[in-house]
């Protein structure tokens, strides 16, 4: 049964997931930016940051990313999610990997890109939909 109020889910997040929340959701809102004016091999750095030391999960890096990405008044991409997901994991002293790859559409003939972190070699977010792209870039 769905509830009446839509954010009751929501109000029911602790501190901690609250903050994850709201930094997933500034830092997808700056990736969106970076990536419509700046160019190309510029933004995609935007989740390449030194390893730091925030002792955050794994998962709760990516629960943060997929939640907020779903959330926002815009439609959120993987590219946005996988650098924003790389960002936070790297601050957290994860050494995630973001992929870029491309293959071609035969379908609609068009050439499709995708973006996907792996975290020792394991895809964490965007691997499922990362078979039969051909990687182009990985960005440590």
């Amino acid at each position: 049964m769905l509830s009446a109020d839509p954010f009751a889910r929501f109000r029911r997040l602790d501190v901690h997931r609250w903050l994850l929340l709201f930094r997933a959701a500034g830092l997808l809102t700056a990736a969106s930016a970076a990536l419509s004016v700046l160019p190309f091999r510029v933004a995609i750095r935007f989740g390449c940051g030194a390893l730091g030391r925030r002792a955050v999960a794994l998962d709760d890096c990516i629960w943060a990313t997929e939640v907020a990405a779903r959330h926002l008044p815009w439609r959120v991409v993987c590219i946005e999610k996988g650098v924003v997901a790389q960002r936070m994991l790297r601050a957290s002293g994860v050494d995630a990997v973001l992929h870029y790859g491309a293959r071609h559409d035969g379908e609609v003939g068009k050439l499709r890109a995708h973006v996907w972190v792996t975290v020792g070699g394991h895809p964490v977010i965007g691997g499922a939909e990362a078979e039969g792209f051909a990687e182009l870039a990985a960005y440590p």
